[in-house]
This record gives C-alpha cells, structure tokens and sequence, in this order.
C-alpha cells in the first residue's frame, strides 16, 4: 500500500477526513497556523446541503451549490487536498487507510457527516430516497418530473392520481422545505405546462410522527409552518408512523388504524445516522457511539482516551452543553470546526482551550416562495420577513461569492416568474409505459419485500 507522506515530516500533520461544513472550515481556520493540513474526500467537491432540495425541485442546478475543494482552498500553502476514500483508521500507527494508500498523522479531525437512517429498514432506501448527495437530488427531481409525465399519458383516472400522490416522510426542517417546494411546483410553475392532467391536482402528503411539525422550533411557528403548507396544497398528517413502503404504496399508522397511500413518489427526511467511520473508531478506538451511530465526545470533541483525534459536525455526539445532543445541522459543524481549529494551535502553543460552546444564533425554514419561518433569540417571526431573514443567512453560509450571485440570480428569477428553470431529467432509466403497469420508474418488488411480515416503524 503506497503511503501518502507529507512534505514537512518535522511540521505537525493535521489530516481532516470530510469536506463538508466541519472539515472545510477546520481547514480554512487552520490557513496560518504552522501545521500541515491534508484534507480527504471521495468528492472534490463542498457541498452545500440546506439547499439540496432546491436541486431535487428544479429551482437550481447541482453546480450552483457544490464549488470544487480545490478552488477554494488554492491559495492556502499549507493545505493539499487528496481525491481518496477513507476505509479504515489505524490509531496506534496514527494512519488512515485509504482504497489505494495511506496517509500519516499527529492529529486526526472526523468530519465524515451522516447517512440516511431508516430505523433498521434499509431496504426501504431504494424505494425512498433521501437528500444527502448530488445523485439523490437528481434522483429525486427524475421521480418527481417523471411522475408528472407519466400522469400525462394515463387514461385510467386512479392510475393518475397514483401517480399524482407524493409522500414526504419527516416534518424536519428538510421535509417541510422539501414538501412546501412539490407544492409550489404543482399550484404555480407546472400550472399551464400539461394538456391532460391539471397539476394542481397533485396530492402532496407530509408525514411526521411527532405531535407536530419542526418540533425543534415553538409551536407558534410549527403552526404557522403548517398553515404556509396548507395555503401550497400540502396535506400534513402529524403522529401517523410509516410501516410498511411498497413500490407503489405507503402504510401509515395512526394509534390503531393503518392506511395505505397508493404512491409512486415516496422521499425520505425522517432521519439521519453516523457515517461508517464511526463503526471502525467503535472498534479501532474503543469510541462509544449514540443511538444514531454518532460518537460520543469529550468536552474539547476529542474522542476519549484519543486526544489526538476530533470528531465533529454530524458524526459527534455532544451533550455537554445542556445534557442534549447538538443538532446536526451546518451552524453546528462551522463552529465546531472553527473550535478543533482554535484547539490544534493552542496544543502547538503548550497552552489549553476552554471546552467548546455553541453559540445558537436561530433557526429558519422556508415554506415557498417568501413564506419562512424564523427564531433568532427571543425573536420569532414568520411570512415574508422570515423569508427575507432565510434567502441572507443562506446566501452568507454559500462559501464562494461567484455561488452566491448564482443563486441570488436564480433565486431573483424564480421569485419574479415562478418559474424553475432547472426541470431536467436525468439519469438513463427507461421511460414508464402507463399501457405495461409493471414498468415503473422504482425497483420492483423484491423477495424480500414480498415475504416481510415484521412492520417495524420509525
């Protein structure tokens, strides 16, 4: 296996795994310190998730929200950033493994984020995917558009709205934006683009299994998220838990009653679970992992009895603050990697850093197009100045200026004309026959789904 050594073997190496929110930041805090930063990604790519579901509805194009690694820490000497996919972690050599080699280290940060978590029904991913990646996005807007073409050439009124049905499990933050964008494309921008079917038509279900939606922010705001939706078209059914997903069916339980929601479009936001590196430090390092696979951390986010090693963003289990685990959410990750940054320059200083504090600056949800949802502080506030408050704070978070005008123009567009102009699908799945009802656009029916008795819910 060919090591991958550093140019200054006498520099302290920092090796960050994960360019999202954590490890990018950790990099780019790390730009002046005396240290020598490899940064590992099997992207090359910073992603910017809170707006993947503009990429999944059409509103913008995967380009507008991921920028190269390279580009954007090019003028920063002590960084190189290597194409690779980390595989295991030797930490008594102090290495990590990749496919094809292995890279040294004096202090290790984990910013591997997170995967979909189907509470242990992973056969269900294929049938509901989630927004994580650039290719569940364009997955997710081929089902979408695909559904609504495929309505167009139906007769049988029951086929169509089978087809016109579409189910948003998870009333987070990424399932109210997600299902508030379906119900804009079907009310406004598809509105006079079909001859058969009328889009507005379109049943968009939200499920949630808690009492309410966004059960993070105050109910006021939950109720008036929920109000924002209703005004889009959107159904939410609060406190209905999900049993059972088919190829063309949903099961929801509610107490005692089941139902089945005939769909082809289901999509996942329901939760979220430790990426795999997480299972080799439970076994290399002897970490402990939360219920979602997160690693319980120390105060300074060190893992215990690893000083060396720092686990931030979605893959760390931080409840120091208040006795509640951090939500995996960018603000979080920025700050904690600013923090692993701030901890490595001292350490090299022979000095300590107080444990690391997150400083809640608000929570925000968009719902359409100028409706939003917001608390910052003691202020709570809603409608058009909550959007106003989400389209800043979002542009500010996008790390290339030349993204942000992108987005500013697409967002200037959209608002204006309702129109989304990135409706394309993609992908080279052959096109559904409504004449042969077993060509569906979704993997068939396996054996395994056929004969599954046990109905484990979320």
């Amino acid at each position: 296996m060919n090591k991958i050594s550093s140019d200054a073997n006498d520099v302290h190496r920092v090796v960050i795994i994960g360019g999202g929110f954590g490890g990018l930041y950790a990099a780019l805090s790390l730009k002046k310190a005396p240290v020598d930063v490899t940064l590992i990604d099997r992207r090359n790519f910073h992603l910017f998730q809170p707006l993947l579901y503009q990429v999944a509805t059409g509103a913008l194009s995967p380009a507008d929200i991921a920028t190269p690694l390279r580009r954007i820490l090019k003028k920063q000497k002590n960084t190189r950033v290597i194409l690779g996919e980390a595989v295991d972690i030797d930490p008594d050599r102090r290495l990590v493994l990749l496919t094809d080699g292995s890279v040294e280290y004096d202090t290790l940060i984990v910013a591997t984020g997170s995967t979909h978590h189907y509470f242990g029904n992973d056969h269900w991913g294929k049938l509901a995917p989630g927004l994580k990646t650039i290719e569940d996005d364009t997955e997710i807007r081929r089902r979408i558009l695909t559904a609504y073409e495929t309505a167009e050439r139906e007769s049988d009124p029951e086929k169509i709205k089978k087809w016109l049905t579409f189910v948003v499990i998870g009333g987070g933050p990424t399932g109210v934006e997600l299902a508030g964008a379906m119900g804009e494309i079907s009310r406004d921008t598809l509105r006079h683009d079909f001859r058969q079917i009328d889009p507005s038509e379109a049943t968009i279900l939200l499920v949630e299994a808690g009492r309410y939606i966004l059960s993070s922010y105050p109910e006021k705001l939950s109720l008036k998220a929920r109000e924002g939706l209703k005004k889009l078209g959107v159904a939410v059914r609060t406190g209905s838990l999900v049993s059972d997903i088919g190829p063309d069916y949903v099961i929801l339980r509610s107490g005692e009653l089941e139902e089945k929601v005939m769909t082809h479009t289901v999509i996942w936001a329901a939760g979220v679970a430790g990426s795999p590196i997480g299972g080799i430090l439970t076994r290399n390092a002897e970490a402990t992992a939360d219920k979602r696979g997160s690693l319980i951390v120390n105060p300074d986010l060190s893992l215990p009895g690893h000083p060396e090693i720092l686990i931030i963003g979605d893959m760390a289990s931080f409840s120091h603050q208040d006795g509640k685990p951090l939500q995996g959410v960018a603000p979080v990750s920025m700050q904690e990697g600013r923090y692993v940054a701030d901890l490595v320059k001292s350490r090299l200083r022979g000095k300590s850093l107080k444990p690391f504090r997150y400083r809640d600056h608000g929570s925000m949800a968009t719902i359409g197009r100028a409706r939003a949802v917001a608390q910052i502080g003691w202020l709570q506030f809603d409608g058009y100045l909550g959007w106003l408050a989400w389209l800043f704070v979002h542009l500010m978070y996008i790390v290339e200026f030349e993204s942000r005008i992108l987005v500013l123009v697409q967002w200037a567009w959209n608002y204006f004309t309702g129109n989304r102009s990135a409706r394309l699908i993609t992908g080279n799945q052959k096109i559904p026959n409504p004449a042969t009802p077993n060509d569906r656009p979704h993997p068939p029916e396996d054996d395994e789904t056929k004969t599954r008795k046990d109905k484990v819910s979320w």
